[in-house]
């Protein structure tokens, strides 16, 4: 091992050269389906959450090369320190009398890393600095024995430890002054090391990262891809579904598979269908039904003024005709626009209604429909929360519908009791009852039961769908009951309706 001196000269410095940083403009994502928008937003995810891995694990390494430094420069700074204070020169057995004397000893005794600089500087009348090196070979383009600036920036600085900023590369550095003897010139122990070679490694680390990173979106953009896919194969079977849907065509169906939200999903939509096809259906038979009671009264009132004379009896006796066909007709607009109003949230407003008036006035409104046998079964005494407008009405309509199928001086009741939550009010005839294949169709529009013993009525069929609206309206419904000793007995029961 040689330590060697030498007189610092000219500055050596390396030229720096800027590279052109050059941008380009990523085009703008579009968003063209959710399969690509799930995609976009998983590689954005995966994306941060490998660059916050790759960053830190970076800022880790960096840390722990500031620490390493940091020690290195310590301890460097520590063993000069303990020789100053203790240690004896080996040729005279006696403490250090010179400063180069002491500085050659140290650097003589030390084994200098690969990337540190272990200098004495010492020094001279002319104002230049003197250098003792423990080595010479450094894998750095500047090393501080050769830098003359450096050297002066360090010697002359007041700290004790510090870091230098070349355009040749970083200096970590501590400095230890040396005690002087006398009239010796002032001098230093100076520790520096180049964290180049460090660093880079860590950048390695964090670009080895990164392409590891790269690879893994890539191979996650495949599976995602596919994956994806499968999961909104039955979103798509949705759409292209609900695409081919026509008013002419509602039985296509989603096929389910699995028992997942898309399952569930593909569940719903075909129930949807289901209460459309239904919806459709219905409206078909309403519009043909009330198309065909519509065009009978038409064709009367047209074949009658065909056929009117000049006499004043038949002209008058047609006149009365096509009038009470134009009534007929009136009445089944008007229940046509109360059925269709039966679907608006506000067909009926409920408010507390005393039942027991509200069934009274029901039985002294229905004795003007007919001369029968008017009974006021019973009442009930309780308060309900209801339209009692609504609810009179579809009472009415039974007792309009219990006239009609029987004859005079037959009995009809009407009642009102409570059940529980519920109320129930009713109105019975003593006619000749509904047949049984009658009794699940009588409820529905344009649907009339066998022709009754006594029925004269002459109505569109309406009149119960009327009721069983209202009554549906009400959260409730109306049933027919067996009745005993015969005739009809229609019950209209209200659920959750007591207060």
């Amino acid at each position: 091992m040689t330590t060697t001196v030498g007189r610092t000269g000219g500055t050596d410095r390396t030229p720096t050269t800027t590279d052109p940083v050059t941008t380009a403009e990523a085009p703008s994502a579009r968003r063209v389906s959710a399969r690509v928008r799930i995609l976009l937003w998983l590689l954005l995810v995966m994306a941060v959450a490998l660059a916050s891995v790759a960053t830190t694990t970076r800022s880790i390494l960096l840390r722990d090369v500031d620490q390493r430094i940091n020690e290195l420069l310590a301890q460097e700074a520590g063993e000069f320190t303990n020789l100053q204070a203790q240690g004896v020169d080996p040729e005279t057995g006696r403490p250090f009398t010179e400063p180069s004397r002491l500085l050659r000893v140290f650097l003589q005794r030390q084994n200098a890393d690969l990337d540190e600089e272990l200098i004495g500087l010492v020094g001279r009348a002319d104002g230049d600095l003197t250098w003792l090196i423990q080595q010479r070979e450094i894998p750095v383009a500047l090393p501080l024995y050769k830098d003359a600036d450096a050297q002066r920036k360090i010697f002359d600085s007041p700290d004790s430890t510090g870091t230098l900023d070349r355009a040749a590369g970083e200096i970590r550095w501590a400095k230890v002054e040396v005690a002087r003897y006398g009239d010796e010139a002032d001098a230093a122990f100076v520790v520096a090391f180049h964290p180049a070679s460090e660093k880079d490694r860590a950048d390695e680390v964090f670009r080895v990262l990164l392409a590891i990173s790269g690879v893994a979106l890539l191979m996650t953009t495949g599976i995602a891809w596919v994956v994806a896919g499968r999961i909104l194969k039955p979103v798509r079977v949705v759409r292209s579904a609900a695409a081919q849907l026509t008013e002419q065509d509602l039985t296509r169906r989603i096929p389910v598979h699995g028992r997942d939200d898309v399952a569930a999903l593909a569940e719903t939509f075909n129930a949807m269908l289901d209460r459309l096809e239904r919806a459709f259906a219905a409206q078909r038979e309403f519009v043909d039904d009330a198309g065909h009671e519509l065009r009978t009264p038409i064709t009367i009132v047209r074949g009658h003024l065909e056929l009117m004379g000049d006499e004043p009896a038949e002209r008058e006796e047609t006149v009365r005709l096509v009038t009470d066909e134009l009534d007929r007709m009136s009445r089944i607009v008007e229940d046509l626009l109360l059925l269709a109003k039966a679907e608006r949230p506000d067909f009926v407003s409920p408010e507390p209604v005393q039942l027991a008036e509200l069934t009274a006035d029901v039985y002294v409104k229905a004795r003007t429909l007919g001369e029968r046998d008017w009974q006021l079964a019973e009442v009930a005494d309780v308060e309900a929360e209801l339209d009692s407008q609504r609810i009179t009405q579809a009472m009415v309509q039974l007792a309009q519908n219990a006239v009609q199928h029987t004859t005079t001086g037959q009995t009809i009741r009407i009642g009102s009791r409570a059940e529980g939550s519920s109320i129930e009010l009713y109105v019975v005839d003593s006619g000749p009852g509904v047949q049984p294949q009658d009794a699940e169709v009588i409820f529905e529009r344009f649907r009339r039961g066998t022709a009754r013993r006594g029925a004269r009525g002459s109505g569109a069929g309406l009149g119960l769908s009327i009721v069983r609206a209202i009554a549906e309206a009400h959260g409730g419904r109306v049933r027919l009951r067996d009745t005993e000793g015969g005739g009809a007995t229609f019950v209209l029961t209200l659920e959750e309706a007591r207060t």
